[in-house]
């Protein structure tokens, strides 16, 4: 087994406070489910929408992140998979991807210090 990281992407979206409330309830369902299997190794968290970019040798600091609205990184969560395609065959669940969001799945490389 190996460990992936899945980063979602999607735009920001207005939403009445009841179809709020049911998308939480499907991502809580999806968490739920990953935990039963044994696949949620970190739940993560989500990400706020400011923070600041670090760039370059003169270490210029920025406002950001700067990125397209359907680029920007909303949350991560770690899980466990097989593979990079068991992995991939795991995220196409994720709720982001009803409201045309995306999941990045990236394999976590292990570094012994």
């Amino acid at each position: 087994m190996s460990e992936f990281t899945y980063l979602f992407r999607g735009r920001q979206y207005s939403a009445s406070p009841e179809e709020l409330r049911q998308r939480l309830g499907k991502w809580a369902a999806w968490f739920r489910e990953l935990g039963a299997a044994g696949r949620l190794k970190d739940p993560g968290h989500p990400l706020e929408g400011s923070g600041s970019v670090v760039k370059g040798d003169r270490r210029v600091v920025t406002d950001g992140p700067y990125a397209e609205t359907k680029d920007v990184v909303g949350g991560y969560i770690v899980v466990e998979a097989d593979d990079l395609a068991h992995a991939v065959e795991i995220s196409k669940s994720c709720p982001i991807l009803e409201t045309g969001g995306s999941v990045e799945v990236r394999p976590i490389q292990i570094i012994n210090m």
